[in-house]
């Protein structure tokens, strides 16, 4: 995860490290995502997610493009 402080630095370090674009979130999202995503993780009856688990999580906080299907 790399943060930025707008969509022009993320273009710029895009070009300079000839790597693609990928998704962009806001703090707020990545919050969203963060305590979905490691909210339960200390409980002793955790266990690893499912691809379509981790699909319903992403969709819980609304990441619902492709780029979070694949």
């Amino acid at each position: 995860m790399l943060l930025f402080r707008s969509e022009e630095e993320v273009d710029a370090w895009c070009e300079t490290k000839a790597e693609p674009r990928g998704e962009t979130l806001s703090l707020e999202s990545v919050w969203a995502l963060s305590r979905a995503w490691y909210g339960n993780r200390i409980s002793p009856s955790y266990r690893g997610r499912t691809i379509e688990e981790a699909r319903r999580v992403f969709a819980g906080v609304g990441l619902t493009s492709p780029f979070w299907q694949s």
